[in-house]
């Protein structure tokens, strides 16, 4: 008895298997990454990335978080590339994480590394709508070590110039000419070296008779340090008896004030007094000189004169 065969069950089942095998084949060629959701960022490179190729790994402290999407160069700057990420989502791409191209081990191979990102720092947006976040970039270890090798070159360079300004000609002839100089200085050293010796030992033996004399003048100097300390204090007390004396002199000025405002008008009525009472007394010595009996009989009365008389009778009473 003949099995009838369903093709169209078979037909449908190497379908399904067939298109099965594809989606392994591509799951496992692509890694498993169309289960995986990315953001695109932008980053911009202003030296060579040289061995960054496409698909390129990006790492985040060395985990494997996305590749590389795109290598152009910036329109608006033709010396700077445009590097576009495809980095899966939830990775902490932060305000101030940055890019920086690193080459691995010596096999040359670039890829990108992402370094930063404070815990508290907030999540790297774009700027305006339409845009892909940027991530700011680094320069990377050759490239540092390039800018510092073109530096020291260049110092080496300028050192060397100075150098050959140092060994020119006539540096090399004013050297030779100062080194027969002080060989000259020396032959002649050597040939005073007895009146060196004898100048040294005069040196030791005046050092020598200066220390005594220091030791000597030690007393002396104490002495004129206790002299010093007396002569100050006296001029202390002196200080003292000055200022006190000029106390006493402002105390006696104010009893002198007090003295020619209150005795000198007394003083000077009681002078007056006794000008008018050497007056009087001078009048009556001077009538006591011409009349002495005045002091028995009192003063007389002068007889009149011819023709006071007659005189006195005409005057009307």
């Amino acid at each position: 008895m003949e099995t009838k065969v369903n093709y169209a069950v078979v037909g449908a089942f190497v379908l399904v298997l067939g298109a099965a095998i594809v989606a392994g084949v591509l799951w496992i060629a692509t890694g498993g990454d169309f289960q995986k959701k990315y953001d695109l960022y932008l980053a911009i490179s202003e030296e060579s990335v040289g061995g960054l190729n496409l698909n390129a790994p990006v790492k985040y402290l060395g985990v494997d978080v996305g590749k590389v999407r795109s290598i152009t160069l910036d329109p608006e700057n033709q010396q700077r590339v445009r590097l576009v990420f495809a980095i899966e989502r939830g990775t902490p791409i932060k305000v101030d994480t940055v890019a920086v191209l690193t080459t691995q081990g010596l096999t040359g191979i670039a890829y990108v590394e992402l370094n930063g990102g404070d815990k508290d720092s907030p999540p790297l947006r774009a700027r305006e709508p339409g845009e892909l976040p940027t991530i700011p970039t680094q320069p990377s270890l050759s490239a540092r070590l390039e800018n510092v090798l073109t530096k020291v070159l260049a110092k080496l360079d300028s050192t060397s110039r100075n150098v050959d300004a140092i060994l020119s000609d006539e540096n090399r002839r004013n050297f030779s000419t100062a080194l027969n100089d002080i060989a000259r200085v020396a032959r002649a050293i050597s040939a005073r070296e007895a009146e060196i010796d004898r100048g040294i030992a005069s040196a030791a033996t005046t050092l020598e008779n200066s220390v005594r004399l220091s030791a000597q003048l030690q007393p002396a100097v104490a002495q004129i340090s206790r002299s010093a300390v007396a002569i100050e204090n006296l001029g202390t007390e002196a200080t003292r008896v000055i200022q006190t004396a000029g106390q006493s002199v402002e105390s006696t000025s104010a009893d002198l004030a007090r003295f020619s405002a209150q005795t000198l008008p007394e003083i000077s009525r009681l002078m007056d007094e006794l000008n008018e009472l050497a007056a009087s007394m001078r009048r009556v010595a001077e009538q006591t000189e011409r009349s002495p009996n005045g002091l028995i009989f009192g003063r007389r009365r002068v007889p009149d004169g011819p023709g006071e008389a007659e005189a006195a009778a005409e005057i009307p009473q």
